[in-house]
């Protein structure tokens, strides 16, 4: 039974993420958070192939989320931004950036509709995208490691959403 629901609309971007496992885990967070759908992006693995198949390793992980929340994909992710942005989303990039801001100050002052965009987890996300997106937020790191696993860092981005 889910206890809490997101306040607002919640959308996730997916580009270029090398995993099947990290897109299932993605999934599943996103289910439980009550994200509304899932833009997959680039190179990214579906939860289906082209026959419609179900993708193994995906399904492993998503445990069925990946039945559950509606999901699309599209090859070029800034068209993706630069339509969620037309329907009124504020598009946030979470990436260490110049212009990037500790997301619990950020999450204090937000909208209505949001789209989280999640980068690759060796590169993270290009300059382009970031350029795209309305604002960028990072997840501070107290230890020697510089980045999180990508679907950790969706975890703790989408909960604080809650």
């Amino acid at each position: 039974m889910k206890s809490k629901k997101l306040k607002n609309e919640v959308v996730v971007v997916l580009p270029d993420i090398r995993s099947s496992y990290n897109i299932g885990s993605i999934f599943r967070t996103s289910d439980a958070t009550g994200v509304s759908k899932i833009y997959i992006c680039g190179y990214s693995p579906c939860p289906t192939d082209n026959f419609n198949r179900p993708q193994k390793e995906i399904a492993k992980t998503a445990l069925g989320a990946e039945k559950r929340i509606p999901w699309e994909y599209k090859m070029d992710v800034q068209r993706v931004i630069k339509n969620l942005k037309e329907e009124g989303f504020l598009v946030v990039a979470v990436e260490q950036d110049e212009r990037s801001i500790t997301y619990k100050k950020f999450f204090k002052k937000r909208g209505n509709k949001i789209a989280i965009v999640f980068g690759n987890e060796v590169e993270g996300l290009s300059k382009k995208i970031i350029a795209l997106c309305d604002a960028v937020v990072d997840i501070p790191m107290l230890g020697e490691k510089e980045s999180l696993n990508v679907s950790v860092s969706a975890g703790i981005i989408l909960y604080e959403l809650i």
